[in-house]
């Protein structure tokens, strides 16, 4: 007798997977507690590189049905996609996405979809990337300041400089400064001093 399992997936701590199952059983699809398998793991990780994943791929049997809610819940690589569903599909088992309505993703028809969708997303991504890093090139050539602002002022800094010159310890001038060791290290590594004095355990 066919059986029907799900796959749930959540990319980060924090995020819950209770909502694919609840689109799941909204769809009319009924799936027992002990065949959904849920984890949290990057989509960026291969499929059968997921422990979870890799588990339940174990359990399945010929003619047994894989629910996600989304495609991208199998995988972000358009190739890595693919590869899962040609080889779920040899077992043979069927995949359906809800995403894309009644459609088997191990049929002719379901691949060809599978893979129109995936080239896209993925081409989509590889943009954002791009624009990002265009972003970021800009901003340089004009000067701009990327990271996190200075956890000092300028006066602050020259204040911290000067006490470092005088010989006063990385401590003594954090406490004054309500600041950090680590922020005093940085102003004193950035001026390029070696200052025994400056030095304290």
């Amino acid at each position: 007798m066919a059986r029907t399992f799900a796959y749930l997936r959540v990319s980060t701590v924090g995020q819950t997977t209770e909502n694919q199952k609840q689109q799941i059983a909204a769809a009319g699809i009924e799936v027992e507690d002990f065949r959904i398998m849920a984890e949290t793991i990057s989509g960026s990780v291969e499929a059968m590189k997921r422990p979870g994943f890799a588990r339940l791929v174990d359990r399945l049997e010929a003619g047994d049905m894989l629910v996600v809610t989304k495609m991208d819940r199998l995988g972000r690589n358009a190739v890595d996609v693919m590869a899962t569903i040609e080889r779920l599909g040899e077992m043979p088992v069927r995949v359906k996405s809800l995403d894309l309505g009644d459609i088997d993703l191990t049929s002719a028809a379901g691949r060809m979809t599978t893979n129109i969708l995936n080239v896209v997303a993925q081409f989509e991504r590889e943009l954002i990337v791009e624009r990002t890093r265009a972003g970021i090139d800009r901003a340089k050539a004009e000067g701009k300041r990327l990271g996190r602002p200075p956890a000092l002022d300028a006066k602050t800094r020259a204040e911290i400089d000067a006490g470092l010159k005088k010989g006063e310890t990385i401590s003594a001038l954090a406490r004054q400064f309500k600041t950090s060791r680590q922020t005093v290290q940085r102003i004193r590594d950035g001026l390029g001093m070696v200052n025994p004095k400056a030095e304290e355990t």
